[in-house]
């Protein structure tokens, strides 16, 4: 992390920073908080009082707690050290099935113990017993959820549930004062809280991640590259990309079967695309999330056939909901070259090790931001890294 000694002497941080990490996020956790004590031991022998404040430098900013689970599935939170005027960050991975527990000694299909795992709901329910846990002590409680829960369901179109907005008042009524999350669904659920909300996006991370994966050999121009955005939903994102990298732009618009229902959602018919030629050029697909990935690798058919040469995906949260063997042969069909997805959700040992696939870690960034709000400083330049997408996009073209 790259921060100046001057910024750090202008403010001072607003309580010791502490960093508890829900199941299933431990390693990530590790990753930031090892970004944070790396940055501030640059500065660890600066003359200042502002820097010797007591924990200021620890061997760990971790704080440890447990999760137990009764027999019956009930759980429980414990926070096993002090963390009385701390300014505590909650990283959590709602998405997180990888996670397991025992309740009434469930045996599977072989006799063995079985392994429930945890919902989102679960997550969810873990993250509030955290917050309650530390009983008003902490000075300020941040929840970082990269992914936000129940995010998609963050609007009424009929008579149903308002999730998302009713999840985020709780989070607010129980005393949290920021929620730090990454591309959400729609930024705009934020209007159904007074507290901070922040939604940062990985688009820097992007950049540099496909010239690094690609040995640099593509070319950022209205000639050889064009963004696309999957559905109209993902036409903010795709614009950003447009402007700051300077190309074309196309978009995709999802035909859906209105009078049926499947899974909870209206069938999509069929895409029809709006835009320039693609003939020829690199595509850049970039959507928030990739569920079952149906809708994904049918653009990146339709774009085959309209003959793009090279077919990437952005996306900030890959789930596979329905597994990897349609992307498997997807990929040796020729329909897309790489997918890029962030690291601050579950990622299978399977998935990791596809050629097809490219995990762009985003711990350095959290850290970044964590510790910018530790310091109490603004994290405006995070939310729109536009001057330092252009300086590495200069620099990168020049090479």
């Amino acid at each position: 992390m790259s921060v100046s000694l001057t910024e750090y002497l202008d403010t001072i941080p607003q309580g010791r920073l502490g960093i508890i990490a829900m199941k299933g996020c431990e390693d990530l956790a590790k990753r930031v908080s090892d970004q944070i004590l790396e940055c501030r031991a640059q500065f660890q022998n600066a003359s200042t009082t502002n820097l010797h404040l007591k924990g200021y430098h620890r061997d760990s900013y971790i704080i440890k707690a447990n999760f137990p689970r009764f027999a019956t599935g009930e759980g429980k939170a414990v926070i096993t050290e002090s963390i009385r005027g701390y300014d505590l960050f909650i990283i959590t991975d709602c998405f997180n099935y990888n996670v397991t527990y025992k309740m009434y000694n469930l045996k599977d299909a072989n006799g063995e113990p079985l392994q429930v795992p945890m919902s989102p709901d679960d997550h969810f329910a873990d993250l509030k017993r955290v917050i309650s846990a530390c009983a008003g002590k902490a000075k300020r409680i941040t929840v970082v959820m990269p992914m936000l829960y129940e995010g998609r369901q963050h609007r009424r179109t009929a008579r149903e549930s308002l999730d998302c907005a009713l999840a985020l008042q709780e989070l607010e009524n129980m005393g949290v004062s920021n929620i730090i999350t990454i591309d959400a669904h729609d930024p705009r659920v934020q209007n159904s809280i007074r507290i901070g909300f922040e939604s940062v996006a990985p688009t820097y991370q992007m950049i540099k991640a496909i010239a690094k994966s690609l040995n640099n050999n593509i070319k950022f121009s209205p000639e050889n590259t064009m963004m696309i955005a999957p559905d109209e939903g993902a036409m903010g994102r795709c614009v950003y990309y447009a402007q700051v990298l300077g190309v074309e732009l196309g978009m995709f618009y999802k035909r859906r079967d209105y009078a049926t229902v499947i899974d909870g959602r209206n069938p999509i018919v069929s895409h029809e695309f709006l835009g320039d030629n693609v003939e020829g050029k690199d595509v850049i697909v970039v959507d928030d999330m990739i569920s079952s990935g149906d809708s994904m690798i049918d653009v990146c058919k339709q774009l085959k056939a309209l003959k793009a040469k090279r077919i990437f995906v952005f996306s900030s949260f890959g789930l596979f909901t329905s597994g990897l063997e349609r992307f498997d042969k997807a990929f040796e069909e020729g329909l897309f070259d790489k997918i890029f997805t962030t690291n601050v959700v579950y990622q299978t040992p399977e998935l990791l090790t596809r050629d097809w696939y490219y995990s762009v870690d985003m711990s350095k960034y959290l850290a970044l931001i964590i510790d910018t709000l530790n310091h109490d400083r603004s994290v405006s330049p995070f939310l729109n890294p536009i001057q330092k997408i252009n300086d590495y996009i200069e620099k990168y073209n020049l090479k």
